[in-house]
């Protein structure tokens, strides 16, 4: 007997595509501890002007030109540190290079003002993150094959011997790769679907909220199902088949758990009560050649990084700094760790960032500085680095 579908039913998987469009195998490992996927296709119909002797509407011809577009959300949890994270291939298709893996290393020293050498070569570049513990930090210059200067020094500083954490960085990239997006419900017989050619246009980092969140919002090529399904990308005959289920656990990060490195000289400030990081691609589709109802590919267009905090105004000398540098339009160095414990840890890095002059606001005991949207900016996109660890 038929009945109402649990909207807690629900798993979603992400591969990356080796070319727009083409459906990859889906694999367990590849799933995603998503919270919500909405999609949402119209035809792109103009209105007909034909005489039909009548007001009545006579109906569309089948066949046009289809946009679909599609928002997933997802918490900031915790990972096997393996590989990397299941929606590591979001970030990618975000970010658009190829993620950068350190396994590790050993430490020979390191010093106040950030520097960390190891007992060997490295391999590092910059932009990459390492971690130690419970930290992630950001290389911001490479001094030699043996030692790296970091965006920030470790709270606890590593001596001679110390072990430094593994972490994968994702960076930006000229071009931008898709994905599929699998969506999968219980029972089997329920509508499946699937979201190949699926393309970031706007990623958006929550911090400092009940969890701290990451919204992926795109287009895609088209949206299949398993009960339309007769052919597409592939000649597909049918969804694939969801994976065999296996140990899928993990924690989600509260929001309040991180740290913020703030100035032209990293200072940890602890007022900050809320952050976001936007991303936007300005991505385009071929969708109006002729021959083809659904896009052909995605170009990414100018890339726009801004990062909007607020923190609780104090008359110390690094919050005054950073007043000054936002009226001077001096660039500032923003660093944002989520989280605090190896496993659940992201790290986002801006290397520079012109501060808006921030709105006081005073409806409150305490007087708070809003930084809205101030800009990242870089060389050859170095604009931002999202790492985990």
């Amino acid at each position: 007997m038929a009945s109402y579908i649990s909207s807690n039913a629900n798993r979603f998987y992400t591969v990356l595509e080796s070319a727009y469009g083409e459906v990859a195998a889906v694999e367990a490992i590849n799933r995603v501890p998503a919270l919500k996927l909405a999609i949402q296709q119209q035809s792109d119909l103009s209105e007909r002007k034909d005489k039909t002797g009548s007001r009545t509407f006579s109906g569309s011809p089948a066949g046009g030109r289809r946009r679909t577009t599609f928002e997933l959300r997802t918490y900031l949890t915790s990972w096997s540190k393996t590989g990397q994270p299941g929606y590591g291939p979001l970030f990618q298709a975000a970010l658009g290079g190829a993620p950068l893996s350190f396994t590790g290393g050993v430490a020979a020293f390191s010093t106040e003002s950030g520097e960390l050498g190891f007992a060997a070569p490295h391999g590092l570049v910059a932009g990459q993150a390492v971690s130690f513990g419970g930290e992630i930090r950001f290389v911001t210059a490479l001094v030699n094959d043996s030692s790296v200067r970091l965006n920030a020094p470790f709270t606890v500083a590593p001596g001679a011997g110390a072990a430094i954490g593994s972490a994968i960085t994702y960076v930006p990239a000229t071009e931008l790769p898709s994905v599929t997006v699998f969506d999968y419900w219980s029972p089997t017989s329920a509508v499946q679907r699937m979201l190949p050619g699926a393309a970031i246009d706007q990623m958006s980092i929550q911090v400092n909220g009940d969890y701290h969140e990451v919204h992926f919002k795109g287009v895609a090529k088209d949206v299949l199902d398993s009960a339309s399904i007769s052919g597409g990308p592939g000649q597909l005959l049918g969804l694939p088949p969801e994976p065999e289920l296996d140990g899928f656990d993990y924690a989600i990060v509260p929001g309040n758990l991180g740290q913020a490195w703030l100035g032209s000289s990293a200072t940890q400030f602890l007022t900050i009560t809320g952050a976001s990081i936007v991303l936007r691609n300005a991505v385009e589709t071929r969708s109006r050649e002729f021959g083809s109802s659904v896009p052909r590919g995605i170009y990414p267009g100018q890339r726009s990084v801004t990062v909007s905090f607020d923190l609780y105004s104090q008359d110390d000398e690094a919050t005054k700094a950073l007043y000054q540098a936002a009226r001077q339009q001096s660039p500032i160095a923003v660093m944002l760790q989520l989280g605090e414990v190896e496993g659940q840890l992201m790290g986002v890095y801006l290397q520079s960032v012109i501060p808006e002059v921030p709105e006081f606001d005073d409806s409150e005991n305490r007087l708070q500085w809003r930084f809205r949207a101030s800009r990242a900016q870089g060389t050859i996109d170095n604009e931002i680095a999202v790492a985990f660890a």
